[in-house]
């Protein structure tokens, strides 16, 4: 099980949200390049980012402290990034300056073209983020709620070429409630690709459900507010997984 830690992007700073609120944003730091190194020394083997601010506008805007993190981590761990990607030459570029996976999410609900033709052209390098709430996906940042049902996108997105499914219950993100890995494992068992699982993770209890899991397909689990308040011990967790899946 991969514990991934979230670095995300709000005006250069590392902030998180709750339930996607950019209003309800609190700031744990404004060197994101200092924050990822804390992460690989705490022994992180891949980090998550999401430029906030271009999920909302649409277009990259935070690329400068993503540049600044992927010069301090190097090649030393993957790195993922999704946020107001919406083209190929967006993609080509990140991938250029030195990202390994690519997360595309309200584009590819919106234009299923652009993410097949995103998969064509860089084949193992994309992921697809899916934010649901019962069981709906939404778009545009969580603030619109759409009539798709997660597991039918995740088949066709799968059929596609995309490298794994990101799942994220908005309803419980930035909340520490847990992990809903309930409707995380009814998709994992849809699909014959890794899922992802995010929003709402609390403790080691979820660390444990998780663990249980694995073997559905629940590969990984995005870590964030639990891990910047101290909720959970990033090494100890990651440690603790290990072993469990051993």
């Amino acid at each position: 099980m991969l514990l991934i830690p979230a670095i995300d992007l709000k005006d250069g700073q590392c902030v998180r949200l709750k339930q996607g609120d950019m209003s309800a944003s609190t700031t744990f730091g404004e060197d994101p390049a200092a924050m990822a190194r804390r992460w690989l020394d705490a022994g992180a083997r891949r980090l998550h980012l999401v430029d906030l601010n271009g999920a909302f506008a649409g277009k990259p805007v935070n690329e400068s402290a993503i540049k600044s993190i992927l010069k301090e981590v190097g090649d030393e761990i993957p790195v993922q990034l999704g946020g107001g990607i919406r083209d190929l030459d967006t993609i080509e570029r990140y991938l250029d300056d030195g990202l390994g996976y690519i997360i595309i999410g309200t584009a590819a609900v919106k234009n299923p073209g652009f993410l097949k033709d995103a998969c064509s052209a860089f084949g193992g390098h994309i992921i697809v983020g899916l934010d649901a709430k019962d069981g709906k996906v939404a778009t545009d940042g969580w603030s619109k709620l759409t009539g798709h049902e997660v597991v039918d996108l995740a088949l066709k997105f799968q059929d596609y070429g995309v490298e794994a499914v990101i799942y994220t219950d908005i309803g419980r993100d930035g909340m520490l409630t847990g992990i809903n890995v309930e409707a995380t494992v009814k998709l994992a068992r849809a699909l014959s690709i890794p899922v992802i699982a995010s929003g709402g993770l609390a403790g080691l209890d979820d660390i444990d459900q998780l663990c249980s899991v694995e073997s559905e397909g629940v590969t990984g689990v995005i870590c964030g507010r639990s891990i910047y308040t101290g909720a959970l011990d990033f090494t100890a967790a990651q440690r603790r997984a290990d072993a469990l899946g051993a």
